[in-house]
């Protein structure tokens, strides 16, 4: 697995070099654009705008545009220039309690690897921070942008979160009404979420669409039917409590 980012935890005094590879892959189908009428595949061309030439990447620098119609551009050493040894370091700002950041705010994660010589101190970081229940926001540049960061311990290593900064978070577009609900309706409501209650396997779950998907693809390759599944149809129960009732019910029959 290639490295995503190379750097150091700066622990206070301490520096521990790390290496952080993503931790999450993308295991979705794929599909390619196709023209309707032949069935070719559909191509984008990068095309100057100036001399109508198609470019290849290698022919391609990035520019800012500081007026209408004109750039400075700038090249990965410049980038690199940008940053000083402090910007490559998984500076630390402090430390807080995991519940103390709003899951809106993660971003992508990735793990913590510590390399020849930051062993001991890496270790002695994560247990420190899971002893104590504590998580460290940090800063660093990744590529071309400073990252906010949370370093979460865990029973085996440490993970890092990349954080949207505030101002990158939307709020919801419109402030939520708090309807006035039945002290019955809320504790019947108690009753179901308990009743469902078990420990999260996340190996107990899988994609259900994307199976069905395969499924679809490898009958259309074979030239065989297909068909639509039965709908499942559900009756709509308007009453809260009533509908809290058959849950529950389900619930334990199917328990």
């Amino acid at each position: 697995m290639a490295v995503s980012h190379r750097g150091a935890i700066s622990f206070g005094m301490v520096h521990i070099p790390v290496g952080l590879y993503t931790a999450t892959q993308d295991n979705d189908i794929h599909f390619n654009q196709l023209c309707k009428e032949d069935g070719s595949r559909v191509k984008y061309k990068k095309v100057c705008s100036g001399c109508g030439k198609e470019i290849g990447s290698g022919d391609i620098v990035r520019g800012f545009e500081y007026e209408k119609g004109k750039y400075v551009t700038l090249t990965d050493d410049d980038f690199e220039k940008a940053k000083s040894e402090k910007d490559k370091t998984i500076h630390i700002l402090h430390f807080t309690d995991l519940q103390n950041i709003r899951p809106i705010y993660y971003d992508k994660t990735y793990h913590a690897v510590p390399e020849q010589g930051g062993d001991k101190a890496f270790e002695l970081l994560r247990r420190a921070m899971k002893e104590e229940n504590k998580v460290a926001v940090a800063k660093t540049v990744m590529g071309t942008k400073e990252k906010l960061l949370a370093l979460i311990p865990t029973e085996d290593g440490i993970l890092v979160e990349t954080l949207f900064f505030a101002e990158e978070v939307k709020e919801a577009p419109k402030e939520l009404g708090h309807p006035q609900v039945q002290e019955a309706e809320l504790t019947m409501a108690k009753t179901l979420i308990h009743a469902m209650v078990q420990p999260f396997q996340p190996e107990q779950y899988h994609d259900e669409y994307k199976a069905k998907l395969w499924e679809i693809i490898n009958k259309k390759i074979q030239g065989k039917e297909i068909t639509a599944p039965a709908e499942n149809i559900q009756v709509n129960v308007i009453d809260i409590m009533e509908a809290l009732k058959q849950s529950l019910a389900r619930v334990k029959s199917n328990g």
